[in-house]
């Protein structure tokens, strides 16, 4: 089986390197590693962080895509994920650094690299507008809100959103029944059950899955703990979680969830293309698989 190269679209690193504080140097050694599991494409994940900080970080981004070389994964652009969130469903953020979603705080930040942006509609002030005549990618995240008329997007359906309800409106049923959207998931096992994600696929068409890993920077390392969005990550192995058992981003990269969905014959290979048609993208390269879903050859372009 061939396949294009992965899009991961929603990291916030691996291999012990943390995009909200890397170095430029760290950054590019990413790239190269990643690459080396079947992933072409990524965009880097920025948590929620001082608005110092997430300048800092958005700046040794962009200057590591333009020191970029062969047979490593593309930085595509940035995804935003922090600062304009609902503080109900904050998960593992830190709430004291959410700002109202205004145009003028985005501006703070503002940088054409950035891509995505992972919000709470239903907090919205000025900034869905601003971000749509930018043509940003705008996904529900972190939210209760259930008007997703202007997003074109959710971020990891089910977490950090208010759920799957018979009366009235929510974030997880309205991604569901718009077909028009774009729907994250992640699918290592942990942040939804194989019941959930049975559901959301037999919903959604299949063209508009996006297959993410969330994963964090203790991902494929030797790290046990870290500090991630300014609260203390503990790793047992399995998951990765808060003192107080929240549940963080995951520990898995992409070609590991997609080998576990095909294992219970939940993957379908439209899904590797999808993140490309969702930001009109191309990337030259392919993977060749084996039977079980373990990758044999990377070729790039």
């Amino acid at each position: 089986m061939k396949t294009k190269l992965l899009i991961e679209q929603h990291i916030h690193g691996c291999f012990g390197i943390n995009f909200n504080t890397a170095s430029v140097d760290e950054i590019i050694l990413l790239t190269k590693k990643i690459f080396e599991y079947g992933i072409g494409g990524i965009f880097p994940t920025i948590v929620t962080d001082s608005i110092e900080n997430t300048k800092r970080a958005i700046e040794n981004i962009k200057e590591a895509s333009m020191k970029q070389k062969s047979g490593m994964a593309k930085i595509l652009g940035i995804h935003l994920e922090g600062i304009f969130l609902n503080p109900v469903k904050r998960g593992i953020h830190n709430r004291h650094h959410f700002l109202p979603l205004t145009e003028d705080n985005f501006r703070l930040i503002e940088d054409d690299f950035i891509k995505i942006v992972t919000l709470a509609p239903e907090l919205d002030e000025t900034l869905i507008n601003y971000l749509t005549y930018k043509d940003i990618k705008i996904q529900a995240g972190h939210c209760i809100g259930g008007n997703l008329a202007h997003c074109s997007g959710v971020t990891h359906l089910f977490n950090a959103m208010s759920g799957i309800t018979h009366r009235g409106n929510s974030t997880a049923l309205s991604a569901l029944i718009n077909d028009n959207i774009y729907t994250e998931i992640i699918a290592d096992g942990i942040h939804i059950s194989d019941e959930a994600l049975k559901l959301a696929f037999k919903a959604k068409p299949k063209e508009k899955i996006i297959l993410i890993s969330d994963c964090l920077p203790i991902t494929k390392s030797d790290l046990k703990e870290m500090t991630f969005s300014d609260e203390k990550v503990y790793y047992d192995g399995i998951k990765a979680t808060s003192k107080e058992g929240t549940l963080a981003g995951s520990t898995a990269l992409l070609p590991d969830i997609i080998k576990r969905l095909a294992n219970i014959n939940l993957f379908d290979p439209q899904f590797i293309n999808n993140p490309y048609n969702y930001h009109n993208i191309d990337i030259q390269g392919y993977i060749e698989w084996d039977d079980e879903w373990n990758i044999k050859n990377i070729y790039q372009g």
